[in-house]
């Protein structure tokens, strides 16, 4: 069979760069990458987070992981190989966001080392700001917002994370925030303080 790559012709080095599009928005474009169990609090704070550095002037996109599988990803069930396929997705979509050096708040359980450091290795490295939200799996139960972890419980649900499936704490986050512990406001501060510099045309460590 004839490789498909044959007749593929990318023009990448033709077109502007990322750092024009940088300097026009006078940002850096990074990948913010939120990984939590379902009920810690994840998209409460990338709504935060998205709200808090647009009023400093930063344009950014949050990418949710019920957005995105009633979009892009409503073929993809919730098997290993499908989270795989959604998350390797979901980073290629960060890749051309921050391309055009816009920030994207990705939010997402992404529950396994494997899964994250695919997203990782897509997204590059030195794009990519790790957070882990972090709260027990009892609390996050115990709030259920969506009803989830009582559907999971009675068999409704397969494949829940937190309750059939495991799910692997971020152990090497940029950014922990306890949301058993502290507020939505405060861990938006939490991960703000912690994002500036990165993002800050004026005051990067790059």
């Amino acid at each position: 069979m004839e490789k498909a790559d044959k007749h593929i012709y990318p023009v990448f080095n033709k077109i502007l760069k990322r750092s024009d599009k940088e300097i026009l928005l006078n940002q850096k474009g990074k990948v913010i990458w939120l990984s939590g169990l379902s009920g810690s609090g994840k998209t409460t704070i990338a709504k935060g987070l998205e709200k808090a550095l647009h009023q400093r002037g930063f344009i950014c996109q949050v990418l949710d992981g019920d957005n995105i599988r009633s979009g892009i990803n409503n073929n993809l069930g919730f098997s290993l190989e499908d989270r795989l396929e959604n998350i390797r997705r979901i980073s290629e979509v960060s890749k051309l966001f921050i391309n055009c050096g816009i920030i994207t708040i990705n939010s997402f359980i992404s529950p396994t080392d494997k899964i994250r450091a695919l997203a990782k290795d897509i997204i590059g490295a030195e794009n990519f700001i790790g957070v882990f939200i972090n709260a027990p799996v009892s609390v996050c139960e115990q709030r259920d917002v969506k009803g989830l972890y009582k559907k999971a419980r009675a068999g409704e649900i397969k494949n829940f994370t937190g309750v059939d499936t495991v799910f692997e704490p971020m152990e090497n986050a940029e950014v922990e925030v306890r949301t058993n512990k502290m507020s939505a406001a405060d861990a938006v501060e939490k991960i703000m303080h912690y994002v500036l510099p990165y993002i800050s045309m004026q005051d990067n460590k790059e």
